[in-house]
């Protein structure tokens, strides 16, 4: 069974365009235990992801992503030049995990922060409530449809 996430980036540190270039990326440097549990435990193959860019005006749903490479730790953890670096963590006892990810399909129209929060179908979306500051966020299928409809996306046209 497919699962449905949210990941945010922000636009000036790693936007979709750039997913498409690289053509995968490891999603590092998450240092919150409940994504961290998320990435680890709940993220498998195949799992669809909407790229969500943040800290810009506005804020918005840019593309899908997959999800090509489950749970793994995060090597930056261990690295004592990366901004990533957490001296509890080692190579024998990870604390951090990350995932691998795909760009699917950029969406056609990008949806909105207000857009979502606006549409009466997605008010359960963790999104758009008080305090959620996660990076990382389940999402419900339909959700999932409802956001791809408003990007000029056919869940079924997706080529993942």
């Amino acid at each position: 069974m497919v699962n449905y996430w949210l990941m945010k980036s922000e636009l000036d540190v790693y936007p979709y365009s750039q997913l498409v270039q690289d053509g995968s990326t490891h999603w590092d440097g998450v240092r919150n235990y409940q994504a961290r549990n998320m990435m680890r435990d709940a993220m498998k193959l195949g799992d669809y992801v909407l790229f969500y860019h943040s800290n810009c005006k506005p804020p918005h749903i840019a593309g899908i992503a997959k999800i090509c490479k489950e749970g793994y730790p995060d090597f930056t953890s261990w690295d004592s030049k990366s901004n990533y670096f957490d001296e509890k963590s080692s190579p024998e006892k990870p604390r951090w995990f990350m995932v691998d990810i795909e760009p699917v399909q950029q969406l056609k129209e990008t949806v909105s922060l207000d857009s979502v929060r606006n549409e009466p179908s997605l008010s359960e979306m963790p999104l758009i409530r008080r305090g959620q500051r996660l990076s990382i966020q389940p999402v419900q299928q339909n959700e999932f449809e409802t956001i791809c409809a408003m990007g000029g996306v056919e869940v079924g046209e997706l080529n993942g």
